[in-house]
């Protein structure tokens, strides 16, 4: 018998060290070294993997591949993001702070395949606590196995025998192997449950979902090489206090990093978005000050959203600055801009700005949409419905072009906007059947006079 040797292995990235250090030299974090017991590779041989016949190099034309192989998952907004469904043999992750939906959207999954037999295993829930989710959901399937188990071996031994379309893993930090004598959640059992299982899944042609937990830097919990073993990593954002919940691609090896997918939390589960323009532009019954929509662009996905905006004196002294789903940073480089370039006094005044729904906005687009409703509340003079925004501001004033424009102005068509302010710097714009009018805007100045006069 292969004899065990003890090490310490950092929680954070997985550095291992011959003895504890208080500080990681690799991810220079304190005191996330602890100690594991490794076997060597030698006693680490999996029983499933010698049931089945070693692979053979093949000649890379002689193998067939074909892209109406994937299985559609019953959630639409999943597929999109997967790049059409999922890839036999697939390993795929989910990772997302506590609370956001993670459990739900598994569960949905499995009872969304009505033909397929899915084992659901769960590591941190009991039977009842699924059934009475699954009976919350008002939704069933068949087929849907549900086993509460965290060893390893004994999960593959149950898939063995079930033969499964999918398996779903509530958590990966929950499963353990035998094979290793550190507990559940290290770093050396995540790294090599995983392991295991992608090895089962290419042999077996079983795609299989994984949970991940999150921790409070806004990463993947274990370690980084998790992220490089699967095939897809797709993260579960969302705010606790608002009902959206957007799934995002980070990695995908058979398809786009571009789409995202939006969802609604509701009582029954999560409601799939078709239209997220309708669900960020709130309908007013009259005309306010600070407030103008944004022709934003997430991935490929082009919708609607809506800014707010407050300008008032300073009560204590010091002007505040506050922005909530948008980056404090640029706010105070496009209030520089403003007073600088437009000449607005905006440094004795309070600032504070809000994106509508609790999403978090990244594009440069959005910026013609912030000063025009920053300028809207210093002035307080509302915006007129029918005008929306797409245009990046630069440091000297000038109005940048965005790239998909024509993408923005059919969706901002579509909604019924009648108006639309973008960069006059814009080259071979095609509005054939759109019926909007284009706006074209070189400064901020220019922008100004084009909406107040």
């Amino acid at each position: 018998m292969a004899k065990s040797k003890t090490v310490f292995v950092c929680q954070n990235c997985g550095v291992e060290s011959a003895k504890w250090i208080g500080r990681c030299p690799s991810c220079k974090e304190w005191n996330t070294y602890h100690e594991e017991i490794i076997v060597p590779a030698s006693s680490r041989s999996s029983s499933f993997i010698s049931d089945h016949e070693k692979r053979k190099p093949e000649l890379l034309d002689n193998i067939k591949a074909d892209e109406k192989n994937r299985q559609k998952t019953g959630l639409a907004e999943l597929d999109r993001i997967l790049g059409g469904g999922m890839v036999s043999g697939s390993l795929m992750l989910i990772g997302g702070e506590p609370g956001v939906g993670k459990s739900t959207l598994a569960l949905q999954l499995a009872l969304a395949l009505k033909h397929t037999i899915i084992l659901y295993v769960s590591g941190e829930e009991s039977e009842e606590q699924i059934s009475l989710r699954a009976k919350r959901l008002k939704n069933s399937n068949p087929q849907c196995y549900v086993l509460c188990e965290t060893e390893l071996e004994n999960i593959l031994a149950h898939s063995e025998q079930l033969k499964p379309g999918l398996i779903i893993i509530d958590s990966i930090q929950t499963i353990s192997t035998s094979l290793l004598e550190s507990s559940a959640g290290s770093v050396s059992q995540v790294r090599e449950c995983a392991a295991q299982l992608l090895k089962y899944s290419k042999i077996t042609g079983i795609p299989v979902f994984l949970i991940g937990h999150i921790t409070k830097d806004g990463t993947l919990a274990g370690p980084k090489v998790l992220e490089h073993i699967v095939d897809v990593v797709l993260y579960f954002e969302g705010d606790n206090n608002y009902v959206y919940r957007i799934l995002r691609s980070v990695k995908n090896r058979f398809g786009s990093t571009s789409e995202i997918g939006i969802f609604e939390m509701i009582e029954a589960g999560l409601r799939e978005v078709n239209n997220p323009s309708e669900m960020f532009i709130n309908q007013h019954d009259e005309p306010l000050s600070g407030i103008s929509i944004a022709a934003t662009v997430d991935g490929l996905r082009p919708f609607l959203i809506e800014t707010q905006a407050l300008v008032s004196s300073a009560v204590y002294g010091t002007p505040q600055r506050s922005a909530t789903g948008f980056d404090i940073r640029r706010l105070n480089m496009l209030l520089a801009v403003l007073e600088k370039r437009a000449g607005f006094r905006l440094a004795v005044k309070d600032v504070f700005l809000n994106i509508a729904g609790g999403i978090k906005v990244n594009d440069p687009a959005i910026d013609l949409a912030i000063i025009s409703s920053v300028l809207s509340s210093n002035l307080d003079i509302p915006i007129p419905r029918e005008v929306c925004f797409a245009g990046e501001a630069g440091l000297s004033g000038e109005i940048r072009p965005v790239s998909r424009i024509e993408q923005r102005i059919r969706e901002a068509s579509k909604m019924g906007f009648k108006k639309i302010c973008l960069s006059k710097y814009h080259k071979g714009i095609s509005v054939k059947g759109q019926e909007i009018e284009i706006v074209p805007v070189g400064k901020v100045e220019h922008l100004v006079r084009a909406l107040f006069g």
